[in-house]
């Protein structure tokens, strides 16, 4: 089941995609589940938004590829390494990454996303894909240069917009499959690597997230990227793809 969260006659609303339709449920279904209203919407009619605002957080995974750590020159670390990015970097599809002037280069990460659909704390990795509500497209948006001259990553990858989430939330999604992430930037292919390549496991990243902090219904979970990052300019349009996901695309233009 693919669920979107929409805007629609300045009202907003979620909904199950239907190919070309959005089935108008009561209310946000990670909460209120999967009642319909009976009405149905044109997807043409709506704009999408992104398909969740975390509760708290984002919790994202560094250096989860072996290839992807190599090109920037770091060791693979031995267990997953975390980092934060705030709740105010999230936006939809179609909205714009705002760069801003206090980087020279900001690049683009193509990223499954995990969103937690109810409370985990110490999950087991064996258990920890019963506490998913569905999957998702992220980018993690990154200021290289920022990321390198400051020491550690709050700035970095926390800037407003650096966390393009969506089209929508996909609740059948296999996350141990063979899903590919291909990231375009105008429409030449930058980055490209299965899901597979991953080093540590969705799984084992809730269990190992959740053992050090409370995991609340609507964080969202990064998972790492692949090779092939790189930096994308204002005036360019950033596009991530993953199999059985869809496709994420965002302008972007100068703060």
């Amino acid at each position: 089941m693919r669920i979107a969260r929409f805007s629609h006659q300045d009202g907003i609303r979620y909904g199950i995609v239907d190919e070309t339709e959005l089935v108008v449920l009561d209310g946000d279904p990670m909460f209120a589940g999967f009642d319909t209203t009976g009405e149905r919407i044109p997807l043409a009619d709506v704009a999408l938004l992104a398909p969740v605002i975390p509760r708290s957080k984002v919790v994202a995974i560094a250096r989860n590829y072996r290839d992807h750590a190599s090109e920037l020159g770091n060791e693979v670390p031995p267990e997953p390494m975390l980092f934060l990015k705030p709740n105010t970097s999230v936006i939809g599809p179609g909205d714009s990454i705002v760069l801003p002037a206090q980087s020279q280069r900001v690049d683009f990460e193509g990223e499954l996303a995990a969103v937690i659909g109810t409370i985990a704390k110490n999950v087991p990795a064996e258990r920890a894909l019963d506490y998913v509500f569905g999957y998702t497209i992220a980018d993690d948006v990154t200021a290289r240069d920022l990321q390198r001259a400051d020491g550690q990553w709050s700035r970095a990858k926390g800037f407003d917009t650096f966390c393009p989430l969506g089209p929508a939330i996909e609740t059948e999604f296999d996350p141990t499959g063979d899903a590919v992430i291909t990231t375009r930037v105008d429409g030449e292919v930058r980055q490209q690597g299965p899901i597979s390549d991953m080093i540590h496991s969705v799984a084992d990243i809730i269990a190992y997230a959740s053992a050090a902090f409370t995991l609340l219904p609507g964080d969202v979970i990064l998972t790492g990227t692949p090779a092939g990052v790189g930096p994308f300019t204002a005036g360019q349009t950033v596009e991530v793809e993953i199999t059985g996901l869809g496709v994420l695309r965002n302008p972007a233009r100068s703060a």
